[in-house]
């Protein structure tokens, strides 16, 4: 998806209106493809440019991602009470772009299939809270949404999360996010890319993984 979605408000968070477990597969696999989408529109372009903001290039906050994403896969499998997984996964290094998205997907694949597999009753640990398979979803798409934004705006690319995308980690992730701006907007904001109307970009932020 590319360009800038319609602006649309967002009510004040209802814990009731959060997606439960199983529609969270189907949020995180259009998250992939829409992302990916967009990641491609972009392969022919330089990646060793820094990422918007970043102190990576396109290319290493590629790795980034699918190293995030397989974490996250991990932590889910392995469920530790304190510490963080012990498997790390890269791309290849001397791949092409569009064949490192074809690893990104694979990533993206694997954490959407542990979300699916998981029972509700399941935590693992997470240094920003101790989440279930719905909290780790969200982070997945938040990952992915955040820095598809990152690259495609460093490489020239009009690109935006989708709103419904939006909403659903805004109150998975963010409870205390403000009201009344473009979800899209609101999340960019959350995670310290854009200032809001009345409202500086944050230099500090994290989510809160916890189950509520």
């Amino acid at each position: 998806m590319t360009g800038t979605p319609a602006v649309t408000t967002r009510p004040a968070h209802d814990p009731a209106t959060t997606p439960p477990a199983a529609p969270w597969t189907r949020l995180l696999a259009d998250a992939t493809d829409h992302c990916l989408a967009a990641l491609l529109e972009v392969a022919g372009r330089d990646w060793s440019r820094p990422a918007h903001d970043l102190d990576w290039t396109c290319r290493q906050t590629l790795d980034h991602l699918a190293l995030g994403l397989t974490g996250y896969t991990g932590l889910l499998i392995s469920r530790p009470h304190d510490r963080y997984v012990t498997l790390f996964a890269s791309l290849d290094p001397q791949a092409p772009v569009p064949d490192c998205l074809d690893g990104l997907r694979i990533a993206a694949s694997l954490l959407t299939s542990t979300v699916r597999d998981t029972t509700p009753d399941a935590r693992a640990h997470h240094p920003w809270g101790r989440s279930d398979a719905a909290g780790f979803a969200a982070m997945g798409i938040t990952e992915l949404t955040v820095h598809t934004y990152d690259i495609t705006r460093a490489l020239g690319l009009p690109w935006a999360p989708p709103d419904r995308l939006g909403t659903a980690v805004l109150d998975r992730l963010f409870p205390d996010a403000p009201s009344g701006h473009a979800p899209s907007d609101t999340l960019l904001w959350c995670t310290g890319r854009i200032p809001l109307p009345g409202l500086p970009r944050r230099a500090d932020w994290q989510w809160d993984g916890t189950v509520r």
